[in-house]
């Protein structure tokens, strides 16, 4: 009798694979669970490798690379193919080598889990503090590194630094100052009574005139020292700045001679801020003159004010300031800039860069101070070669208008995406920011430190919707020189500029592209996606 054949849903589609001799029934089905077990593993593993932010590496017990994740573009400069097979002893600081080498020999003799610090140099020659986790495998002989890039943190740690040394500096010229002040006192009584007994004596009366002009230079300086020690006494009223910038401004002109052209770009309708009036005089007729020393040949000098909202993210990366809403009066000049360690200064009493009895360093100091007084904030934006932007920050009036909690962004969705965005900032904590809001906001995000590791990614192949770039940066290739070769490679790439300075500054200097937006700095996360979202959904 013939066999009655199996249903359509018994009949394997394939002849099943032979179970191993020796292998129970099932255990087949267990070892290829297993093999699918490992190689999800692995894809995984392979996903963090590629997507990390922490630069990863693989060396072997010499020193040398066996491979590195793509992150290191980002963070050193070098991509992968340019360090794989190299020593690690190329790229360490040199002060960092044996500490090392001595974390590698100890985790190879059994003490597996390394966690230490040490500095690597950059492309562009500047040093970058990484924090490891390192652990040596003894069946495959290789060490399996993780580093952080420390940057960030070392930046706010100065910041912080910088603000203490600042605050102390004030407390003690503050002491000083009011002990001046009382020996001044008793100068000024001493010269005046003395003036009234030599009436009839015009010499010696001329002696004792000169002692009490000198004594009222002292005064001065001392109102200097209370000025940035935060001890002057202010009266804040409810202050306009396009008045107060309009009024300066005319008064400016004459003074600043021929060869300075001054601008203003004024805010439509600007936000009330709590303010002493002469202060605000006084801090904008500081940075005028300073920036027309820093332009002995002549330029430009353009004054704005803007309303600005500085929300908790920005704080987070500036030290002593309070999210809210500000109006901002910005300062703005075409000379030739101050170098990191300048700016870091800028705001010390009795530090100047002009020549011996051209100023007494306390201009920029008496802003500061009254500014922090006034419980504001101050932020200097600086490149060699490209000029300086000062920015005050003055609180908004209370009562003036809605306040932060009831702006619409807080309830809008923030537009979000998918495409590739390149991001292009030398600054550490800004880049991490901006990668941080894209792609929290569904964006494939690529990152580069300079517009040489810029290119290094456009050669690559790969999507990529849009190179959103700082305008000024190192080595030598701004972001208008970058995107105009990442057209040549990518016709047709969009592009986003952004910058410390100014949109109106920028412009006024003919900086870059007028077709290619600009989103100025600090931006909130509402601005930056909205930007972002408008230029990749406009006509290429």
């Amino acid at each position: 009798m013939a066999e009655r054949p199996l249903p359509a849903r018994d009949r394997p589609d394939e002849p099943a694979a032979p179970r191993p001799a020796g292998l129970p029934e099932g255990a087949a089905a267990d070892d290829a669970a297993g093999r699918d077990h490992a190689q999800s593993a692995h894809s995984i593993n392979a996903r963090i490798f590629e997507t990390s932010l922490d630069l990863i590496l693989v060396v072997d017990s010499k020193g040398n690379f066996l491979r590195v994740s793509p992150s290191s573009l980002s963070i050193l400069g070098y991509g992968p193919d340019e360090m794989t097979g190299h020593s690690a002893a190329e790229f360490l600081y040199s002060e960092d080598l044996e500490n090392t080498r001595n974390e590698m020999r100890l985790a190879r003799r059994g003490r597996l889990m390394r966690n230490f610090e040490c500095r690597y140099v950059h492309r562009d020659g500047s040093i970058v503090p990484l924090a490891w986790t390192g652990v040596w495998s003894e069946p495959d002989q290789q060490h399996f590194f993780i580093g952080r890039d420390m940057r960030e943190r070392v930046k706010l740690e100065s910041q912080l630094r910088q603000a203490q040394k600042m605050e102390a500096v004030g407390q003690l010229t503050g002491g000083i100052a009011h002990d001046f002040n009382n020996i001044l006192t008793a100068i000024f009584g001493m010269t005046e009574q003395l003036a009234d007994e030599l009436a009839g004596d015009p010499r010696r009366r001329r002696l004792v005139e000169a002692i009490d002009e000198a004594a009222e230079r002292g005064a001065q300086l001392v109102h200097r020292l209370l000025a940035f020690a935060r001890k002057q006494p202010l009266q804040a009223k409810t202050l306009d700045l396009n008045e107060t910038v309009t009024r300066m401004a005319a008064m400016l002109r004459p003074m600043l001679g021929e060869d300075v052209a001054l601008a203003t770009a004024l805010a439509r309708d600007p936000w009330p801020v709590l303010a002493d009036p002469s202060q605000v005089e006084d801090a904008i007729l500081n940075l005028a003159v300073n920036a027309r020393d820093a332009m002995p040949k002549g330029g430009r000098l353009l004054i704005e004010t803007a309303n600005e909202h500085l929300d908790e993210a920005y704080a987070a990366h500036n030290v002593d300031v309070a999210p809210g809403d500000y109006g901002a009066v910005v300062v703005t000049d075409s000379g030739d800039g101050m170098a990191p360690d300048v700016v870091e200064r800028a705001f010390e009493p009795f530090f100047t860069t002009k020549a011996l009895g051209s100023g007494t360093g306390l201009g920029l100091s008496m802003v500061y101070g009254f500014v922090k007084q006034s419980r504001g904030h101050v932020k200097i934006y600086s490149e060699v070669g490209h000029g300086t932007s000062i920015k005050l920050y003055l609180p908004r009036a209370a009562g003036a208008a809605a306040t932060v909690a009831a702006r619409p962004a807080a309830v809008e969705a923030h537009p979000a995406g998918h495409e590739t965005i390149l991001i292009v900032e030398d600054d550490a904590a800004v880049r991490t920011v901006a990668v941080t809001i894209l792609q929290n906001l569904g964006y494939h995000v690529r990152q580069a430190a300079d517009g040489v590791s810029a290119l290094h990614i456009l050669k690559e192949a790969g999507p990529l919707d849009l190179v959103f770039t700082d305008l000024i940066m190192p080595n030598g290739m701004g972001g208008q020189e970058l995107l105009r070769r990442a057209r040549e490679l990518r016709p047709g790439l969009k592009g986003l500029f952004t910058s410390g300075y100014s949109a109106q500054a920028i412009e006024t200097r003919g900086d870059t592209d007028q077709e290619v937006p600009l989103l100025g700095k600090p931006y909130r996360k509402q601005k930056l996606a909205e930007m972002v979202r408008k230029v990749l959904d406009a006509p290429a």
